[in-house]
Order: structure tokens, then sequence, then C-alpha cells
């Protein structure tokens, strides 16, 4: 008898992604190529057009990376020295690593039972030398913009959006990134739209910080090429623009796609009693969530994911486990209860656009077979 091969369903389907669009991705390159057009070329301008019109906002600059983008956006937006940018621990360190080299002073605050940033910890954590808010939009879901704002306006600070896993996000009808005075959003290769490596953007409205960014993002260069002020060296390169481009015109249908991977999930598994969902599409009149991840809370969450990477199914520990606060050597002293609690439940569970419904109802079969035997 030929023996069953056991299906793998890693976290994150690299190959099966590019090979799925391998032809246009290919043409893409070869032309690009052919005409060696490479940095600050005609197709990312086209990309920045068309971004900014997907999402509503007046500005958006192609950077190296989100990480870039968020330094960018703060020193664009007149962050200094010292000042205190409030953000949630539950986060990539490359939140607070921005607001560090930015020079100023990371203050971790509490997520909430939705996993994003809790708007009364940030009302608590805020003193006199406060600047700016900078929540995270995580998993594709916005924070609640309704209260920081009120927070924001109470307290004369501004907000700066880390939109990295939430571009087409909404809240209440708006596009995450466009709430606050200027934004950060990702396109590394596993993000909604990701390209074939880093990149990222800065979303702004106002035209004083968009001027300042694009001095920032090349060596402070000004539009007329006259070399201003001090800069960076983090553009998108035209390449990835050109690439992402063309994926934005069918972001609609991804979006979509991930959203039925969702519901498929939550319909699969809303059953079981030592889960915690995240929310199911519309399950809320304020958020449109495009689902960047599907992260679970889950009781015996470690025996959990070896039982289904046993079974050849690929998970994820967010940040490696840890909340930004938790690395030590980062020097933080804050004691988060709550979310130290949560991320000794927490885990994600494959959701990309090469998933199958059929791949999906084998994770989920697999979560029953831990929990039910």
């Amino acid at each position: 008898m030929t023996p069953t091969l056991r299906r793998v369903i890693p976290f994150f389907d690299y190959p099966r992604l590019f090979t799925s669009e391998e032809e246009m991705l290919v043409a893409i390159v070869r032309d690009v190529g052919r005409r060696g057009a490479f940095i600050l070329q005609q197709d990312l301008a086209r990309f920045e057009e068309n971004l900014a019109l997907y999402l509503g906002a007046r500005h958006t600059l192609g950077v190296g990376n989100a990480t870039d983008g968020l330094l960018i956006a703060l020193s664009a937006s007149g962050i200094l020295p010292g000042d205190e940018v409030i953000f949630s621990s539950h986060t990539m360190v490359a939140t607070a690593a921005a607001i560090h080299f930015a020079g100023a002073i990371p203050v971790a605050v509490e997520c909430g039972p939705d996993h994003l940033i809790d708007s009364q910890a940030v009302a608590q954590a805020v003193t006199p030398r406060t600047r700016a808010i900078l929540p995270t939009h995580l998993n594709g879901r916005t924070a609640d913009m309704a209260a920081l704002q009120s927070i924001a306006n109470k307290s004369s600070l501004i907000i700066i959006e880390d939109a990295a896993q939430a571009l087409g996000a909404r809240f209440r009808g708006q596009c995450a990134g466009t709430f606050g005075a200027a934004a950060a959003i990702s396109f590394f290769p596993a993000k909604v739209l990701g390209c074939l490596g880093d990149g990222g953007a800065v979303l702004t409205n106002d035209e004083n910080i968009y001027d300042r960014a694009l001095q920032l993002h090349d060596h402070g260069r000004r539009a007329d090429g006259e070399i201003v002020s001090w800069g960076l060296n983090s553009r998108l390169d035209n390449l990835q623009a050109a690439i992402l481009d063309a994926r934005l015109k069918n972001y609609g249908t991804v979006i979509e796609r991930r959203r039925a991977i969702a519901r498929l999930y939550d319909a699969r598994l809303r059953t079981l009693p030592e889960l915690k969902l995240p929310p199911a599409p519309d399950a809320d009149d304020d958020h449109f969530d495009i689902y960047q991840n599907y992260e679970i809370e889950a009781a015996q969450r470690d025996e959990l994911r070896a039982h289904l990477k046993a079974s050849g199914i690929g998970t994820l520990l967010p940040w490696g486990g840890k909340a930004v606060h938790q690395w030590e050597k980062l020097g933080f002293t804050e004691k988060l209860p709550f979310t130290e609690k949560l991320f000794e439940r927490i885990l994600l569970l494959p959701l990309n656009m090469s998933l199958t419904d059929d791949e999906v109802n084998t994770v989920s079969d697999a979560i029953h077979a831990f929990y039910r035997g």
C-alpha cells in the first residue's frame, strides 16, 4: 500500500504566490530592465498617485521600508528629541525603533481585548512631555480612532499611524493612515499588498509634512534638486513600484478573498470555547478589516502549535513571542499585565492569498482534533 503523504501547509507560501503571477511579474521585470528605469522613475510616480487615490490621501511617498517610513513621518511631523510618543507594546519592534531613532522616548502601553492599542491606557500615559500617539493598526484592523482623536485633541497631541498592516482597512469609512498628521505602510512580501523585497510608503494630507518627508527620503533634496537639509537614502525602487502598481489594480479582489478565508475560519472554529477568534468580517459597523493576519487566542497555545507543526501546518508567534516592552535589552521598565498574559495565548494561523478553502478546512480539522481528540 502506498503511504499517504502528509499535506504541508506553510504559514506563508512564497513560491506559490510568485508562480501564480509569474508571467506578469517577469514581464514587469523585463519592461523595467529594458528601459533602465530603476530609481525615482515614472513607475514610482504613477504608483504614488494611484495609491493616494485609493486611500483618499493627498500625498503618498514611496520609501525603502515601513520602518524608515515611520521615522520619516515622525521627523517630518516635528517630533523632537526628548518628546514622549505613546505606542502599544503589541506591535513589531520597528514601531518603537522609529520613535527611538527620531530622538523621542517610546512609551509602551497596554493593548485591549481587540489586541489594538487601549485608548484608556493611552489617556493615563499622557504627561506634559507627551507629544504624539502612535497607534498600530494591527492584523488589518484599525484602532478606535475616534477615541484616540478625542485624547489627542484634549491634550494637543499629534497622531502618527503605523498602518503597515492595514492598507485598505477602514474605520467608519475612512482608510487607515489618513486620520493623523502622517502614517507609514509596508509592502513587505507577506503584506496584503506586497512587493518582492522591502518597501514602504509615507502618507500625509499636510503639505509641509510632505515637503519635509520628500527631503528626508532623498538626501535632503528639494523637488527642484537643491540640497536644503540633511536627509536619508530611503527610496522605494522603481521596479518594486511597478510591481505594486500592477497588484494594486486587483487589490479589492485580494482583500475580499482574505475576508472570505477569515469568514471560513470563523465558521469552522467559533464553536471551540478554548479559542478566542478575531472579529468576523462585518462584525461591527465601524470596522472594515483586511485580515493581514488571523490572530487567535488559544488555551494550551504551545501544545496546539506543536500539534499543528506535527500535522504539517505552519503557524507564527507574533513578534517572536514577546511584546516590545518584554525585550529586556531595550530598557523598557513598563509592566503591562494584560499584554503579557495575552502573549502567552496568541498565535497566527495561515492566512494568505495562496491558501485554498480545502487548506483552511485542513487547518481547522487539525485544531478540532487537538481539542476534541
